[in-house]
């Protein structure tokens, strides 16, 4: 992997840009293999309804929405230290033992346990796993001067790669995944070791407050009215975007004759998705930069809302398969955005807290309320006429934000008004 231009940096800073991208790659490159076909599995192996389907992602987000904020108060508390990395990755690593001798003969026998248990699990190693994830790697970009998404790409690159094998891999057995996710986790454990960060980027940075937060800065926050018009754009927009991806290889997969020539495809274009996004974390910063967070945000809306209501209108494999890459698309432009957004209007402090309680954690509540009513839509009206619905709130609450979001700086040159002499010569 190539490292981004830094001009005369010291090549402790290039070793270190080197091993946190092997680490964010290993990171999604692991959960890619296993978790990307994760409604494939409870559908197909396990045998769960729509319904049941929906309450199994409905108590993950409550967990998820419970663990995110700890996790981001925990981050802020120890700023760089990998401590909570290293859970991360021992979670990881425990992927083939647990789902496929602890979660799957649960979820048959006890229901009830299988759920709660897997919904912990899953919280812990990846809902609130992968925004710790990226939280650190955002720091660390900033730590040495670098776009979060020089980064961040490397994850969409270990996704991609993981997403092609995971599809063919599934058709066998799901266990070679969930095997293939906890070996690279070793993997990534090594790359952590090895990991870093120097003494000079520690000292006087802008990235880590030296007072530490306390959780009178969270009641704080949750007093910001920033933090709730933000919390809007979530709910309107991440909302529609991530709960209509939760159960889309299901509807992606009824475009095809059979589950296994839908399952393969998928995985395909899961890689080619991946690609996308790759190469939009490479030249989405520019474009955010140059227009502002906000505006990055009120785009991604556009798409959200554009890609869904399209996919409720098509009924073809190939138009189908031609709108599903577009998800990486939003995915770049929203975490880009999002990230500058933050690091504009919230106290650096509170930086991580903020990402996973007001985006990580909001994004999850919608599983909560949302993800159940979603999966009876399917079956009562089917895929396409709920994703038209969704996708028309999509492009509601982007209209909304456009007047509730907080401006943002624009790297852009700014046409200066006219002078006022001129102006009153116009007049009468």
């Amino acid at each position: 992997m190539d490292a981004p231009s830094t001009g005369s940096a010291p090549a402790v800073a290039k070793t270190a840009y080197y091993k946190m991208s092997s680490f964010i790659f290993l990171y999604f490159f692991t959960w890619s293999a296993s978790f990307g076909l994760y409604a494939l599995w409870l559908s197909q192996k396990v045998g769960l309804d729509s319904v049941t389907i929906g309450t199994v992602f409905a108590v993950n987000g409550v967990f998820a929405v419970v663990m995110k904020p700890v996790y981001g108060y925990i981050m802020d508390k120890i700023g760089m230290s990998k401590r909570l990395l290293y859970v991360v990755i021992l979670i990881s690593a425990l992927m083939a033992p647990f789902f496929a001798g602890v979660y799957q003969p649960l979820l048959l026998s006890h229901p009830l346990a299988g759920i709660l248990l897997g919904a912990l699990y899953l919280s812990l190693g990846w809902y609130a796993g992968v925004a710790a994830s990226e939280s650190y790697a955002d720091r660390f970009s900033r730590l040495y001067g670098l776009e979060f998404g020089q980064i961040r790409m490397w994850g969409s690159l270990g996704w991609a790669l993981a997403a092609a094998l995971s599809g063919v891999l599934f058709n066998i057995s799901p266990l070679f995944n969930f095997c293939l996710s906890s070996a690279t986790s070793l993997i990534m454990l090594a790359v952590l070791l090895s990991l870093k960060i120097g003494e000079q980027e520690l000292k006087n940075n802008a990235v880590i407050s030296e007072e530490k937060i306390v959780f009178a800065d969270v009641i704080l926050l949750l007093k910001n009215r920033k933090f709730w018009m933000f919390s809007l754009y979530v709910a309107g927009v991440a909302w529609m975007m991530f709960i209509a991806e939760q159960q889309f290889p299901r509807y992606f997969v009824s475009f095809f004759e059979t589950q296994q020539q839908g399952n393969a495809m998928y995985g395909y274009l899961s890689t080619v998705q991946s690609g996308l996004e790759f190469l939009m974390m490479m030249a989405l910063p520019w474009l955010v930069n140059h227009f502002g967070a906000k505006k990055g945000m009120l785009f991604t809306g556009v798409v959200v809302g554009v890609r869904l209501i399209a996919s409720g209108l098509v009924h073809d494999p190939l138009l189908i398969s031609l709108i599903k890459p577009f998800y990486g698309l939003e995915i770049a432009l929203l975490l880009i955005s999002v990230f500058k957004y933050i690091a504009e209007h919230f106290p650096k402090r509170v930086n991580a807290t903020m990402y996973l309680l007001g985006y990580q954690a909001m994004i999850y509540v919608g599983s909560i309320v949302v993800a159940p009513p979603a999966g009876y839509l399917y079956d009562r009206i089917g895929f396409d006429r709920t994703y038209l619905l969704m996708g028309s709130v999509a492009l509601l609450f982007t209209l909304i934000s456009a007047f509730t979001l907080s401006a943002c700086r624009a790297a852009r040159p700014v046409v200066p008004p006219a002078p006022a002499a001129d102006l009153t010569r116009l007049k009468p």
